[in-house]
């Protein structure tokens, strides 16, 4: 069975402190948490402030997952906030991705990196043993709602073929146009963890979603 991420991009922020409850309340496993600058990605989501409010409410982890410029600048003030498990950082925005890994867990976090669409799996190789997560986004990012790209089955393979190889424990976790469909497919090619924002949040019973989501194997 695989775990879900609801994103909270995706909710519903003038009853935020419902959608956490829903959220607490539900099968989920973490609370995914989506940082965009506007720079690396073309939108701007929110901040610490929003990290900081949800973390004082949440009763399951976060996983932040950070789509900006210089992530090593937030490190610190990120570990502060009680409940943030995970700490996800793109590869393509880490000049320095080992250095950057290690600052991570020595702060107490887990590390997590996530790919783009684009970027190939290999990359990981020299770095994998490290991680507690690789994300593979299988939308671009900055967007909620956009439609799967199913190459991403084949990287989500190629990433279980790698930890497996390596030795490494990281989770594989996927984020981007996640549903029944999708989720039943990704679950099949290896997938821990999975994403879901607007397939959850416009769903007629919110909860009821999570936990069939949940029940994928």
């Amino acid at each position: 069975m695989v775990q879900i991420a609801p994103s909270l991009l995706s909710a519903d922020f003038g009853n935020l402190d419902r959608d956490v409850e829903m959220i607490n309340n539900s099968d989920a496993a973490l609370f995914h948490l989506d940082i965009m600058d506007g720079r690396f990605v073309p939108n701007i989501s929110f901040g610490f402030p929003i990290i900081e409010a949800v973390s004082r409410k949440a009763k399951k982890p976060l996983d932040v997952h950070l789509m900006i410029v210089e992530p090593d600048k937030w490190i610190d003030r990120l570990a502060k906030i009680p409940g943030v498990e995970y700490m996800n950082v793109h590869i393509e925005a880490c000049t320095h991705l080992h250095r950057t890994i290690q600052a991570i867990k020595a702060a107490g976090m887990k590390a997590a990196v996530t790919l783009n669409p684009a970027t190939p799996v290999c990359l990981l190789e020299d770095i994998i043993t490290d991680l507690d997560m690789v994300l593979l986004m299988s939308v671009n990012p900055g967007f909620g709602g956009q439609k799967f790209i199913s190459r991403i089955l084949d990287k989500t393979v190629q990433l279980r073929e790698l930890i497996a190889r390596t030795g490494s424990k990281a989770l594989i976790e996927i984020d981007g146009g996640v549903n029944l469909e999708t989720g039943r497919l990704l679950a099949d090619a290896g997938a821990d963890i999975l994403v879901a924002g607007s397939f959850v949040f416009n769903a007629e019973n919110p909860t009821e979603t999570i936990q069939k989501l949940s029940q994928l194997k």
